[in-house]
């Protein structure tokens, strides 16, 4: 457990859904998946002090995020409930990661938080039911939790890991805010992809089902990925709205970032196949 008073630091990576296939739906309401999750350089970074008071507390975070639904906050409660611990926090969220971009940053402060909190308040809880805690909160959580790129099924909870190659990804975000529940209630997207292997997707490639439906809905998003795929293969992640797409060197990456129209954002980030979260723990 830190010192009392003492702020850590500790980081939270993005994700790219390399592809995203729907592939039913559920009778809980939610929808079965495929996607392969690549975790890149792209951090966000949750500052924790411990507190002996018991209360959860964001001290600063992202203004149009009400605390009390920021996810780290349910994530702090969500440990103290199934731990019990008389201990609390105080949160500092500095973000990096664009909020309603698809790269999964809300999920991973979750992640964040429980793995952190799981040290620092000595609960000593095993990843798989620190998983199942982050499931609760978001379909995305347990791949944070598990930290490293992987092939998943299910809600997205049913993880393989999967070496990938060393890549660069530029990522454009094109300004936009799309909300995941929109895009997976609209009549119009694809809900009954056949299965795939991990094996057939390295051949074919795969696609994203939601694609279509951002597309039709949000002009800027289309206009994004069709400028990008003037250069290399470009696909949306998640439910959007960033899209991205790949390179063998970061220069290749740069040069192309370079090129983006100003009314768009964008960033060069490495693909990692071992979040470094993971890595500050295991050190």
């Amino acid at each position: 457990m830190s010192a009392p008073d003492t702020e850590t630091h500790w980081p939270a990576p993005a994700k790219l859904n390399l592809f995203l296939h729907v592939t039913g739906r559920r009778p809980d309401g939610y929808h079965d998946l495929q996607t392969l999750f690549q975790l890149i350089d792209l951090c966000d970074e949750i500052g924790i002090t411990v507190t002996d008071d018991g209360r959860i507390e964001r001290v600063a975070g992202p203004a149009d995020v009400p605390a009390a639904s920021d996810l780290t906050v349910r994530a702090a409660q969500a440990l103290q409930a199934a731990t019990g611990t008389r201990l609390g926090a105080r949160l500092r969220v500095r973000k990096r990661i664009p909020l309603g971009g698809g790269l999964g940053g809300g999920s991973s402060n979750a992640a964040t938080t429980l793995l952190a909190l799981n040290r620092l308040w000595g609960c000593g809880l095993p990843l798989t039911a620190l998983a199942e805690i982050g499931l609760a909160l978001g379909s995305d959580v347990p791949v944070f939790v598990h930290g490293a790129s992987a092939w998943a099924e299910g809600r997205g909870e049913r993880l393989t890991p999967v070496e990938l190659p060393e890549r660069w990804y530029l990522v454009i975000h094109p300004g936009v805010h799309v909300a995941t529940p929109t895009v997976f209630q609209a009549p119009e997207l694809t809900r009954n992809s056949p299965l795939i292997t991990i094996r057939a997707f390295f051949q074919t490639g795969g696609r994203n089902d939601c694609e279509e439906v951002v597309r039709a809905r949000f002009p800027e998003v289309a206009q994004a990925l069709d400028w990008l795929a003037r250069f290399a293969p470009a696909r949306l992640t998640g439910t959007g709205a960033c899209l991205f797409a790949a390179f063998p060197r970061a220069i290749d990456a740069e040069r192309v970032a370079a090129q983006v129209p100003d009314r768009w954002t964008a960033f060069v980030a490495r693909a990692l196949n071992t979040s470094p979260l993971h890595e500050r723990l295991g050190s």
